[in-house]
């Protein structure tokens, strides 16, 4: 027997043997070990529990974002003596017009929120109270192991009683940095309640929440699943005496985005610094390399999330990153928010390599085609010429040329270099903002003379299904008779209306688009064809990532595209993927009232395409949808469709195409 696999047995043999004769010195004493352990669960949850109080909200929104928000009784925990309870944001997501709470005494109390904590969505509450109420008991967080017992303790059932899940600390430092992770079953019923360890302290607040999203309702979807998350108490009150004076707390921003890749094997190089930034204030730039992070080395991007996860804005944090061999070393007021960032446009489409997405071409970047009156056409720029250089930094493929405006803004004026022939332009262009219109016909995006010279092989084409084994729903892609994997292709999510498509109608409206315009259509089914899941939107991420594993998918132009219920998938995904999604478009379905919408990222660029009918019951919604995105400066073209909700017609539809086919405009 070799020594490693008498390691692997040997270990659990002597746990076993251990566990018997415990259970055995225990049971010769008239006390099995269960109920030693129930004994102590019970001493547990009756020390946490004249902290713990019920919570009734009155009134609000039935719905939040495409969620539906229970009017149940919720838990709070008590953290002042003076009447100031803790309890989830999700519990208010409602916005509720009146709140009560159930002391352990069993009287109820007319309660206020005084403060939100927008980072580890939490919520201050007060009350009134005329009895004394006792503030619970913090375990220091220095002697929080994983594997300990964890307790998750809400007061909903019954006001008389507590009620309690038994598990363990399954992970620390989760949500970049911000929470504990517990096996024990977490639900709506005891979020903002506590967890609390085997002596019955306080561990943290139960919370539902989502390392992408940031909304009171975010990671919702994996109660009693095994994974619950819970605010260290120390953290909350360490932050208690801000909150009581009312105000919000925010996460901390340096204003600064990276390039897309992998979080855990790219290091956190700056591709752009918002100017309205306060890393930019304090002198960082593009290129530089974020090493450290109040104290905390930083090697990879992941770890720079997990030193910035647990911060507020408002706070000071010392940043250090390295500009070659140049030290950088500056104290960041981390800000709230940033203003929103706006794509500078200079107005031309490039040509697109055979071969490599981004094949470099000395002579530079080739110009499809010049927007009309766009800041290209203004300074002489035509289709034929070849971009060199902007602003004396030298180009030669198109995510140069994107990567050197991204730091730049609207009005702002830039030097070109160009080449048309044997000729070098010099010229100055004044940027603009991205158009809202759908192009007129475009000139062909590859070379003719660099496809008639390749001889590559072919995957399967047509209608090829995509068989994901952990999924049931069905799915199929559409791929044209002429792909070749030399051709970069975009992607277009079908994501369809209730009740579904038929095989033969998707082929018919669809192959002789996706071959005009070199697209994929990826046609993802709901598992219930009357109805989307939000839980579906997993399915559809994978989805997407099969094909982009199989096919050659070009990263700026993928697309979600839905009908009605279809269309409020394809906002959902979009917005919850911006590291995928380049656009979304919507028909005859307004945005859905998401809590939060992300702000404009300046790597991962989208765009919004969505139909207005004048008379239609939804116009209304649409229209605010269409304003909060031009608010966050988003893009969004809007096609109108006359007086009543209907799908495109074929002119429309091939004019989206078209659009979604200007989706690498620069």
């Amino acid at each position: 027997m070799s020594r490693p696999y008498y390691k692997s047995w040997i270990a659990p043999l002597l746990f076993v043997w251990a566990l018997c004769l415990l259970t055995t010195q225990v049971g010769a004493a008239d006390e099995p070990l269960a109920e030693l352990e129930e004994q102590a669960i019970k001493a547990a949850v009756e020390r946490v529990a004249p902290s713990v109080v019920r919570i009734e909200t009155v009134g609000g929104l039935e719905r939040v974002g495409e969620l539906l928000v229970g009017t149940g009784p919720t838990t709070g925990l008590v953290v002042d003596s003076e009447g100031y309870i803790i309890s989830s944001a999700f519990n208010f997501a409602q916005k509720p017009d009146s709140i009560l709470v159930t002391l352990p005494s069993g009287k109820r109390q007319a309660a206020q929120l005084v403060s939100t904590d927008r980072s580890r969505l939490l919520v201050l509450l007060k009350v009134e109270a005329d009895e004394p109420l006792t503030p619970a008991e913090a375990a220091p967080q220095s002697e929080v192991r994983v594997g300990q017992w964890a307790i998750a303790v809400g007061r909903t059932f019954e006001a008389e009683r507590p009620n309690a899940s038994v598990g363990i600390i399954s992970a620390k430092d989760r949500i970049w940095s911000k929470s504990l992770q517990t096996d024990a079953k977490i639900s709506p019923n005891n979020y903002g309640g506590p967890l609390v360890d085997i002596r019955g302290r306080v561990l943290g607040v139960l919370v539902p929440m989502s390392p992408q999203e940031t909304e009171e309702v975010a990671g919702v979807e994996w109660y009693d699943s095994g994974i619950g998350f819970a605010v260290p108490l120390e953290t909350v009150l360490r932050n208690l005496p801000r909150m009581k004076e009312g105000k919000d707390l925010h996460t901390g921003l340096l204003g600064v985005s990276f390039k897309a890749s992998d979080l855990n094997a790219k290091v956190a190089e700056i591709a752009v610094a918002a100017p309205t930034g306060p890393a930019f204030k304090a002198g960082f730039r593009k290129g530089d390399r974020i090493v450290e992070v109040a104290g905390q080395a930083v090697e990879r991007h992941a770890q720079l999330k997990h030193a910035m996860g647990p911060l507020y804005a408002g706070e000071n944090v010392r940043v250090v990153a390295l500009r070659g061999d140049e030290r950088i070393d500056r104290e960041v007021t981390l800000a709230e928010k940033i203003d929103p960032y706006v794509t500078p446009f200079l107005g031309i489409l490039p040509m697109r390599p055979v071969g490599k997405a981004e094949d470099a071409d000395a002579k530079g970047i080739a110009i499809r085609y010049v927007y009309p009156d766009s800041p290209a056409a203004k300074a002489g720029l035509q289709a034929g010429d070849r971009v060199q250089s902007i602003a004396g930094a030298k180009v030669t493929t198109a995510a140069d040329l994107r990567e050197q405006l991204q730091p730049l803004t609207p009005d702002e004026s830039v030097a070109l270099e160009a080449l048309r022939g044997d000729q070098t332009l010099l010229v100055n262009a004044t940027l603009a903002t991205l158009p809202e219109s759908v192009p007129g016909e475009l000139p062909p995006a590859h070379d003719s003379a660099a496809l008639a010279a390749a001889d590559v092989a072919k995957p399967a084409t047509g209608l090829v299904p995509i068989k994901l084994p952990e999924f049931e729903n069905a799915c199929q892609a559409l791929v044209p008779d002429d792909f070749r994997a030399d051709v970069p292709h975009g992607l277009v999510i079908w994501l369809h209306a209730p009740g579904g498509s038929k095989d033969e109608e998707l082929v018919a409206l669809w192959k002789p688009l996706c071959e005009k315009y070199d697209f994929i259509l990826l046609a993802p089914k709901s598992a219930d064809a009357t109805r989307w899941q939000p839980t579906e939107l997993g399915f559809v991420r994978r989805a997407a990532d099969a094909v982009a594993k199989t096919y050659s998918i070009d990263p700026t132009r993928i697309a979600v595209h839905g009908h009605q219920a279809g269309a409020t998938m394809a906002y959902l995904f979009g917005v919850t993927n911006i590291d995928l999604v380049r656009a979304v478009a919507a028909v005859d379905s307004p945005l859905p009232r998401l809590s939060q919408l992300p702000q404009p990222d300046p790597v991962n660029r989208q765009a919004f395409y969505t139909t207005l009918a004048t008379k239609s019951e939804q116009s209304a919604a649409v229209e605010a949808g269409i304003e909060r995105l031009r608010a966050l400066k988003y893009p969004v073209v809007v096609q109108g469709v006359g007086e009543q909700a209907r799908y495109l017609t074929a002119e429309e539809l091939d004019g989206l195409m078209r659009w979604l086919d200007s989706l690498d405009r620069i």
